[in-house]
């Protein structure tokens, strides 16, 4: 059974999101991300909190 590879990915960089070719060669296969760190922890909490934002700016505007 083979997987198909998604031709973009998103990455971030510098707290900003984009989307990159998957199709490169540099792009890493594997990322190992500790989810145990606090830095984890820390980074989930500020992206969770930004997207819960939007949601509400988006919502507001449609009202």
């Amino acid at each position: 059974m083979s997987l198909l590879k998604p031709s973009k990915v998103l990455v971030s960089c510098n707290n900003l999101f984009f989307y990159a070719d998957a199709s490169k060669k540099d792009v890493p296969e594997d990322i190992d991300i500790d989810m145990d760190a606090p830095e984890t922890e820390k980074a989930a909490v500020a992206i969770q909190s930004q997207f819960r934002k939007f949601q509400k700016k988006k919502n507001d505007e449609k009202s």
